[in-house]
């Protein structure tokens, strides 16, 4: 495989397999405590925590296409530079963004000892802004360092234009989002409406605890750019 990688003797169905390693190994391993975290502070409901979910994923492969592209254009040292030091500040970022958010705009509106648990499933998609952290935490994590994604940016430079990169980054972009948190991701969420009905004393903590555990994440991947 990395032999034909490096002398571009691929198809874009290789590469689209290529994704789909990573998708169903690494990509979840990586990607669900950012998403897991973020669904079960949310206590998302299956519609909303799909949504999300959907919106992560396209973030990926939308990420993934335009880093095959530079590759394309401007050859792999750009590319690489993208996915180093930077690329961990920048998945930092947005994971304190999401705790953030998370704290200042919960799913929920619990405040007041009168407000009850039921009153949180019709309140899931009423902002479409809330789905502005799973695409940042998306786009965010395609720029982790591993090697699939090294070898889709050599295949790309190898090419040597930027429409040529971008479909293979494009094909390994949709491998990659065939992975295991479109299922795992729902059940976060399902676990934490699960928790919170009937205690509302427990949603605060529930929130908050999500949002620290985001926010730690950040300032860890943070402290990984330094």
């Amino acid at each position: 495989m990395l032999e034909e990688l490096a002398a571009g003797q691929v198809t874009l169905a290789t590469v689209w397999f290529l994704g789909v390693s990573m998708g169903l190994t690494a990509c979840t391993v990586t990607c669900l405590p950012f998403m897991g975290t973020w669904a079960l502070g949310r206590a998302s409901g299956q519609r909303e925590a799909l949504l999300h979910t959907g919106v992560f994923l396209g973030g990926r492969v939308i990420t993934y296409t335009l880093l095959a592209t530079v590759a394309g254009a401007a050859g792999l040292g750009l590319a690489k530079a993208l996915g180093g030091t930077w690329g961990n500040a920048v998945i930092g970022g947005a994971s304190i963004l999401a705790g953030i958010w998370l704290l200042a705009k919960p799913a929920g509106k619990t405040c007041g000892a009168v407000a009850p648990a039921p009153t949180l499933a019709p309140v899931r998609l009423h902002r479409k802004t809330d789905s502005l952290p799973p695409l940042f935490l998306g786009a965010a994590l395609s720029l982790t360092p591993c090697m699939p994604l090294a070898s889709l940016l050599a295949l790309a430079a190898n090419a040597g234009n930027a429409a040529q990169g971008a479909a293979y980054g494009l094909a390994f972009g949709l491998g990659a989002a065939m992975t295991p948190i479109l299922v795992l991701v729902p059940l976060a969420g399902r676990m934490g409406r699960e928790l919170r009905s009937g205690r509302a004393w427990l949603s605060r903590w529930l929130l908050w605890g999500s949002a620290a555990v985001l926010i730690v994440l950040g300032v860890r991947r943070l402290l990984l750019a330094v």
